[in-house]
């Protein structure tokens, strides 16, 4: 296994390259992709964000072909992005997911999943439940990310929650919030939206005038979660931040545990989110058609 084809970013452009196979580092699992999901954070990294330049692509499944845990080694997994040192100050403190030396698969100094072969620490995986498919975990990551507004706000039950923006991650946010508990409400573009209305806000637009929105719907002394990422200034008027005392809560990865729980569970449908599925060497057009309004998840099957 000298060599592999993978997906390649660079200035705008998706191409499909050859490139070596990754060597597994002591600690690292070797993992074979099975399924991998384009997010709207991918299609950020086309249009420039963090200058990325290689391989993307972080929401996976995958099996493991070498680990210095056998016991893994044979499974199906899902894994956490986000690379932490273990040394540093936040490290010490549980908060891996900010390490101050960190790498992040296929966002931030770490070749991703897009790839027929990739690395990611072995402490970073979770083996997918028997009675969880390929296409229902390849959202475990996601989902996760959703999950994470429970871990940083306390939203009361039976609580109305807004959320901004019907795509695929606005989706799995009202999912996770609804089987919370709370009463959630969500707005697409061209939907009125009430002023002032609601005690908590989640941006999940994709876009820079989703926050400006998700400002003017929290209610005074409201939260206004940011779940977007967007390459680019987002203008905020601090005036109605500042005046109505509202918290800005910026959220990012999760858990995978409440994730995979959910679907266990049932609690959540991620299937009615599959929109098409592309072979890698079709990148190119599935990342064109990942781009386009009202599209959901586009899948690479390997």
């Amino acid at each position: 296994m000298d060599c592999m084809i993978a997906v390649h970013l660079e200035a705008g452009a998706v191409s499909i390259r050859d490139k070596a196979a990754p060597e597994r580092a002591a600690g690292f699992a070797l993992l074979k992709t099975r399924v991998a999901g384009i997010c709207n954070t991918d299609l950020e990294l086309q249009r420039g964000y963090y200058g990325f330049l290689g391989t993307p692509g972080h929401e996976f499944v995958a099996d493991v072909v070498e680990a210095d845990n056998s016991a893994l080694v044979g499974r199906r997994v899902v894994g956490e992005i986000n690379l932490a040192c273990g040394r540093c100050e936040f490290c010490a403190i549980g908060l891996g997911r900010h390490c101050l030396n960190w790498t992040v698969l296929g966002i931030v100094k770490h070749a991703g999943a897009f790839a027929e072969f990739f690395t990611l620490p072995e402490a970073n995986l979770h083996v997918v439940p028997g009675g969880i498919s390929d296409e229902e975990a390849v959202f475990v990551e996601p989902l996760a990310a959703a999950c994470e507004i429970l871990d940083q706000v306390e939203i009361p039950r039976a609580e109305q929650v807004a959320v901004l923006g019907p795509g695929k991650l606005g989706s799995l946010i009202a999912q996770v919030l609804r089987a919370h508990g709370a009463n959630v409400t969500v707005f697409s573009r061209n939907m009125a939206k009430p002023r002032a209305a609601y005690r908590f806000v989640v941006d999940a637009t994709g876009s820079a005038e989703g926050l400006k929105e998700a400002i003017a719907m929290a209610r005074p002394r409201g939260t206004v979660v940011m779940k977007s990422t967007v390459h680019g200034d987002v203008p905020v008027d601090t005036a109605a931040v500042i005046v109505n005392e509202i918290s800005l809560i910026g959220s990012r990865c999760g858990r995978f545990e409440p994730a995979l729980e959910l679907l266990k569970s049932r609690q959540v449908d991620v299937r009615s989110l599959l929109h098409a599925e592309f072979p890698l060497g079709e990148a190119a057009q599935a990342f064109a058609e990942a781009a386009k309004p009202g599209v959901l998840k586009i899948l690479f099957r390997f």
